[in-house]
């Protein structure tokens, strides 16, 4: 019986591993600090084996034409603009030929590091009778600032959780003092009904002792 619930983990956790999501990369760096050039090709046939060859090219704010910046094949990266050297890393796909993530890292980031990069899978998906090359291109617009800036979209997230948390503050007390009126208004009643009960008791008491007396 416990066999059953361990293959359905198992495979559930082989499913997670193996799951790929296509996420735009961040396109404001600050400067002296590191960044992360985000490049995700998910394949569109999850169970076919593949082989996948990552190149970067750049073009800074003065270049006419992209340069190639970097490439990634067989498990090996070579940075390939001097302006890049010791300064760039892989940061993608581990132990594989099947790429999927093509990201790299740029160290100690410069404001001459703005401009556009281009991320470039060369993928060949290997079926049992033939090959098929696929190739998908993805385009980065970066651009360096002294420190971060906050997006307007940013602000009014933060803005709306505030209000939100406030907005369900607000509901709680409404919500305490309802009770609190309701409880204290069933205990006000049970009590005027307590002493007209007791009172009818009493009342009827009396009225049993009278007629004991007279008919003494």
């Amino acid at each position: 019986m416990l066999l059953l619930p361990v293959t359905l983990l198992a495979l559930q956790a082989t499913l997670c591993h193996a799951a790929c999501v296509e996420v735009d990369s961040d396109t404001e760096a600050v400067a002296n600090e590191g960044f992360r050039l985000g490049c995700i090709s998910c394949k569109m046939r999850g169970e076919v084996p593949a082989i996948a060859v990552v190149n970067w090219f750049f073009k800074g704010s003065e270049d006419k034409d992209f340069n190639p910046l970097y490439m990634y094949e067989n498990k090996q990266g070579e940075v390939l603009d001097p302006r890049f050297y010791e300064r760039l890393d892989w940061s993608g796909s581990k132990h594989t030929l099947d790429l999927q993530d093509g990201s790299i890292y740029i160290l100690n980031v410069t404001f001459n590091d703005t401009g556009t990069y281009r991320c470039t899978f060369e993928r060949k998906l290997l079926y049992s009778n033939y090959e098929f090359e696929v190739n998908t291109t993805r385009v980065i617009h970066l651009n360096v600032v002294p420190k971060l800036t906050r997006g307007m979209a940013s602000i009014l997230s933060e803005v709306m959780m505030y209000v939100s948390i406030i907005g369900l503050q607000f509901w709680l007390v409404v919500e305490m003092i309802y009770c609190y009126r309701k409880i204290s208004a069933a205990g006000e009643e049970a009590l005027r009904e307590s002493e007209a009960e007791y009172l009818a008791i009493a009342s009827e008491s009396k009225d049993n002792c009278a007629g004991v007396q007279v008919a003494e």
